[in-house]
């Protein structure tokens, strides 16, 4: 993956804007427990009490947590509170507020910051907590145990009725007989938290508020309100940002698909043989197709999931310790187990994802043979034996398929064990921990909700770890394309063809050895072709001849000698300026889909429709053109298959005609033809290629016999140049070939 990762580049402003919207996702999806605790804690458990640092409290109320408080402290909570009498000049609407303060005066608490709320919860909420602790234990002695007195609740249930003990602790002569009574408050203190204490304080506070005359249910509707209001806030962002994300990452995944493919193509479009040879034509189908499509998948599903997982996985672990630290083993354990399944899952589909992609080539290469060669199939009666062959192919990739899916399948009901197995531990041991006052009860829903959402992080990065193998396994194969060193390539100053151009085209001691071959298929060839004159070889199957014309084009390179046109090397010159010379014909017609026209018209599409039709006419195309109902427009299916292959090569010869070019190569490009056609087609080509370098191959003796200089392969080697007579009379070979096409008469 990471030899594709230049090609990222274009899009980064798409992927910085989209790991910003993951990030605030995560933040709003981790937040959202955390509310939920808040709702449960403070909305429904303390009835929407949010601080142990009342709004207000009775003077009489006041003086009682003061028994509890230092005077440092007793300082600063008086700083805070003002007191309202009925000479306070707010005293109507406080009273509107608080009906209690028509019997006495009320503190009421000033507009103080969060900080110094902070710094009194404590000291208030074990205030209260010890001040409702007493009045519970003195009104039902059989709840001492639950605020700790159980040692000592003999002292305060033998008091007798009506005694104010918080009289007696004012007092400092008593403050020994009682010291036993606030020890055992503080020891209770000592194992709870802020928040448990704030919890503990808000049933006091809460029938403080009640005495007050205070509106609770408002109070608590408010709270529930306005924290469900944000979580919504909270949600709709997430799900917004979830949208987005999806936008751009689909836009950066197609992007990179296309730019992908287009890369592909032109770097396929620069191969030479050599490299053509080195990737199969089958090979290459599937990485421009199955591979970037691979690609194009997994990049939507990491931007999606590769950032937003782990952050979701790291900010579950921070805060689900923040919760709860003693339950942190269920975590830990959890993520080992899910640990250890990726990994085993991860090393036994890598290997099988790499044997995955070389099967669809093979059975891509199964069928384009058989598409391709679908008449010889039916020729010989062999489709038994190529159903088989594909089956087999068929066969073998969806047993490799069904294995990865097969061991994919086990991921998800194990996710969903270990995901509900922790949910009943977190419920299991949070409940004990809810028993004894160590932690509340929306914090361990909360913390179950972490817990949740740990396991499926994990379970989408499993998701990541099992889709990133197939997906290096096609980068790979892409980047094995996009980095391959071409065999052919221009100069760095590559020099330009004189003025005039002729098109002389010289061979000097050329030899050629195709790549990783063990000897030479040309063995010192040297001739000259000039202009206005053709140049034809001739010579057995395996001769040679259309591989020494595929080095004019350079389509290979030689390996020894030198190739010159107007007496410029051709590697030392651009290939699109040595191109651009040359009308290439090849042995096979190729037509690509579309008309008649536009297939002409690849060769120049500014062509007029006169110089179409003149090609035509050379090459012989005019009269089934004219018999076809829509004339130039007629349709070409691919590869030209809806036409004969005569009439492939005469619209292939009519194509490089409109072109024009200095030099024409005729590869055996008149093989389909029939004598009569063959004949009239060369006949006017003389005529039209007058100024031209024509350099034919051909198999027929009556194809070539005309022309200035057939050149004579056997094995390699030059063995025969002259004409047509010439030859009959000093090459043996030349000879042997000619009496086998021709007789007597015709050789004459």
């Amino acid at each position: 993956m990471l030899r594709l990762t230049r090609y990222l580049k274009p899009f980064a402003a798409l992927i910085i804007s989209a790991v910003a919207l993951l990030f605030l996702q995560a933040v709003c999806d981790l937040s959202l427990p955390n509310y939920m605790s808040d709702i449960v804690n403070v909305g429904i458990q303390r009835s929407g009490i949010e601080s142990a640092v009342p709004l207000a409290i009775r003077q009489s109320e006041m003086n009682r947590l003061f028994i509890f408080t230092s005077a440092d402290d007793q300082t600063r909570i008086l700083n805070d509170y003002t007191l309202i009498s009925q000479n306070a000049p707010d005293y109507a609407a406080q009273l509107a507020k608080y009906p209690a303060l028509a019997n006495g005066p009320v503190y009421v608490r000033n507009d103080i910051p969060q900080a110094e709320q902070d710094y009194l919860n404590p000291v208030m909420g074990k205030a209260f907590t010890a001040v409702y602790g007493i009045e519970q234990v003195q009104a039902d002695p059989s709840k001492a145990a639950a605020f700790g007195q159980s040692g000592n609740s003999s002292f305060l249930t033998r008091l007798p009725p009506g005694t104010d003990l918080f009289t007696m602790l004012e007092n400092p002569l008593l403050k020994g007989v009682v010291a036993p009574v606030l020890a055992s408050f503080q020891t209770k203190f000592d194992a709870m938290g802020t928040s448990l204490i704030v919890q503990s304080a808000a049933i006091a506070i809460k029938d403080e508020y009640t005495a007050l005359g205070f509106d609770i249910a408002s109070l608590e509707n408010r709270y529930i309100l306005r924290i469900g209001a944000l979580m919504l806030m909270l949600s709709l962002i997430s799900g917004a940002s979830m949208i987005v994300v999806g936008l751009l990452s689909a836009r950066t995944a197609a992007g990179l698909s296309r730019d992908l493919r287009r890369d592909v193509f032109r770097k396929v479009e620069s191969f030479s043989g050599a490299e053509i040879d080195k990737f199969s034509t089958a090979s290459l189908i599937t990485r421009s197709t199955n591979d970037v499509t691979q690609i194009q998948t997994v990049t939507m599903i990491v931007m999606r999931m590769a950032i937003y997982a782990p952050i979701m996985a790291t900010g579950g672990v921070i805060l689900a310790l923040g919760k709860s630290v003693s339950m942190s083993w269920i975590i830990v354990l959890a993520v080992a187990v899910l640990v250890a399944m990726i990994v085993a899952i991860f090393s036994v589909v890598l290997p099988r994802f790499t044997l995955i992609q070389k099967l669809v080539d093979q059975l891509n290469r199964v069928a384009r043979e058989n598409l391709s060669g679908i008449m010889v199939v039916r020729a010989f009666n062999t489709q038994r034996f190529e159903e088989n062959r594909f089956d087999k192919a068929n066969v073998e990739l969806t047993n490799q398929n069904l294995f990865v899916n097969r061991v994919m399948a086990v991921l998800m009901p194990a996710m969903m064990l270990i995901m509900n197995g922790v949910t009943v531990a977190i419920i299991w041991f949070g409940a004990h921990q809810v028993a004894e006052a160590r932690m509340q009860v929306g914090d361990m829903i909360a913390f179950m909700q972490y817990g949740v959402q740990i396991v499926m992080s994990f379970l989408f990065m499993s998701f990541l770890f099992v889709i990133l193998p197939r997906a290096s396994v096609s980068a790979s194969r892409i980047a094995d394309v996009l980095e391959t060193k071409l065999s052919i390539e221009d100069p760095k100053q590559p020099k330009l063809f004189p003025a005039p151009f002729s098109g002389t085209v010289e061979f000097r001691n050329v030899n050629f050895r195709y790549p990783n071959a063990e000897e030479d298929v040309l063995h010192d060839i040297s001739f000259k072709a000039v202009p206005g004159q053709t140049t034809a070889f001739i010579g057995s199957t395996g001769a040679g001849k259309s591989t020494l014309i595929n080095l004019i084009p350079r389509f290979y390179d030689v390996t020894g000698g030198q190739i010159l046109i107007d007496g410029v090397d051709l590697r030392e010159v651009a290939q699109h300026d040595l191109r651009d010379k040359i009308g290439y014909i090849p042995q096979k017609g190729m037509l690509f889909s579309g008309t008649i026209e536009s297939n002409l018209r690849y060769a120049d599409e500014e062509a007029s429709v006169e110089a179409l039709n003149e090609a035509s006419r050379i090459a012989q195309a005019t009269p089934f053109i004219a018999e076809k109902p829509e004339g130039m427009q007629t349709s070409i299916a691919q590869g030209g298959t809806n036409v004969s292959g005569g009439q492939r090569q005469r619209l292939s010869i009519a194509r490089a005609l409109v072109k024009k070019p200095p030099i024409y190569i005729f590869d055996d490009s008149f093989s389909a033809l029939d004598f009569k056609t063959d004949a009239a087609l060369r006949h006017a080509l003389k005529e039209s290629t007058a100024s031209s370098a024509v350099l034919i191959v051909a198999q027929r003796i009556s194809t070539i016999k005309n022309a200035e200089q057939i050149i004579v392969l056997d094995e390699g080697r030059i063995v025969g140049v002259g004409t047509h007579y010439e030859l009959m009379d000093n090459c043996e070979t030349y000879r042997e070939i000619a009496t086998s096409q021709l007789s007597v008469e015709e050789l004459a």
